[in-house]
């Protein structure tokens, strides 16, 4: 059994890396301050091809797999930018799933390539305010009228919708007293996002400030027919196919996040001198930093396991899941102990680890609180009741 990267692999570490090392730290730290959106950073990563990743070969993309595409965003996140650096890339790697796996030629025609190409973006309106991971609980109606559907409702936490041309949208087709199951009857839209039906508030939050989090209202918006994906009805089903890459790559997001915090303690262990010797020869200094790097690594196999299980098309829910949640108490063990590491001054904007610490709160509470993964393994792996 062979755990070393490839040839290929390796290069897209270095290629990436390239990119990321010229969007330094103070270029970061100035994006968290004013909150502009790091446009050059995401338009650097489209010409190089990055966006188009795991998509297919035909609409301008790699045709690479989930993988290569967790190696990528690892490397994005492991720098100055975080998760900030990753989350303004992370939809167009993962969102644009069901439409390849769903989609008709002509929407996989019409739609890909200009978010390949970094020309559209585009965003999830997947959670609601009163729904949470209650996904059956879904209110958003999308009415049928003519040759279009019409959609009353809203969305929370609807990441870059302040920049976004599209949107992913599932909406209730069919109410829910008429389904077998609260999960029946919905069905996903990948339309426009016109701001004469739709309001986009913004949230402010504790990190990831230069890529928007909001509320988003919807009143009237028409959506075309030829802008439903699959079939009506199915769209909970077609979002399932893009939870276990999603696991995968914000698990890979926080092992990247991680290690440059790492990476950051230990330089600063080996800098700091008090009582005429560095901080890193005390054993309470070394000792947890090796822990963190013990956990990280052990949060990285997992996490390519998964991902490789995932492209030969094995199940892999259990193994997406268990990344997720390592790697991200892994990276949140980290980002602390960076912090304390660093004493007062971990505390001062400018050593920039307070910043990762904020940033690394998102891969432990989205997609899926660590809460409801020991609920998954309990019951999927391990067969005990369901406790909820």
């Amino acid at each position: 059994m062979d755990f070393s990267l490839t040839e290929e692999q390796q290069a897209i570490q270095e290629n990436v890396r390239k990119i990321v090392d010229s969007f330094d730290d103070s270029y970061w730290l100035e994006r968290d301050r004013t909150g502009e959106f790091p446009e050059d950073f995401y338009q650097a990563m489209a010409a190089n091809g990055w966006l188009g990743v795991a998509m297919p070969e035909e609409y301008g993309g790699a045709n690479l797999g989930v993988t290569e595409a967790a190696i990528m965003m690892m490397e994005v996140a492991n720098s100055g930018g975080g998760m900030t650096a990753a989350s303004a890339l992370h939809i167009n790697i993962f969102g644009p799933h069901p439409i390849v796996v769903f989609g008709t030629e002509e929407q996989k025609q019409r739609w890909l390539p200009p978010l390949i190409q970094g020309k559209q973006k585009t965003c999830f309106g997947i959670t609601e305010p009163d729904a949470g991971l209650d996904t059956g609980s879904t209110t958003t109606r999308a009415r049928l009228s003519s040759d279009h559907y019409i959609v009353h409702g809203k969305k929370v936490w609807t990441s870059t919708a302040q920049h976004a041309e599209k949107i992913m949208l599932l909406a209730r087709t069919t109410p829910i007293e008429e389904c077998k199951r609260s999960t029946d009857g919905l069905s996903l839209f990948y339309t426009d996002l016109n701001r004469d039906y739709v309001n986009v508030v913004e949230i402010e939050k504790m990190g990831r400030k230069a890529v928007d989090s909001n509320e988003v209202f919807i009143d009237g918006l028409p959506v075309p027919k030829e802008d439903l994906v699959g079939e009506e009805g199915k769209g909970f089903r077609y979002l399932l196919h893009s939870l276990n890459p999603e696991r995968v790559l914000i698990a890979a997001e926080a092992i990247g996040i991680g290690r440059n915090a790492l990476d950051r303690a230990v330089k600063y262990a080996q800098d700091r001198v008090v009582f005429g010797r560095p901080i890193g020869k005390n054993q309470s200094i070394q000792h947890p930093l090796a822990v963190n790097w013990m956990e990280l690594e052990a949060a990285f196999y997992t996490c390519m396991n998964a991902a490789s299980r995932y492209d030969k098309g094995l199940d892999c829910g259990a193994q997406a899941n268990s990344a997720k949640y390592l790697a991200a108490e892994a990276a949140f063990k980290t980002c602390t102990q960076a912090v304390m590491t660093h004493g007062g001054m971990g505390y001062a904007k400018e050593f920039h680890v307070e910043r990762l610490m904020r940033e690394v709160m998102i891969p432990r509470i989205a997609p899926v609180s660590p809460q409801l993964i020991l609920c998954y393994i309990a019951e999927q792996v391990l067969g005990l009741p369901k406790s909820y």
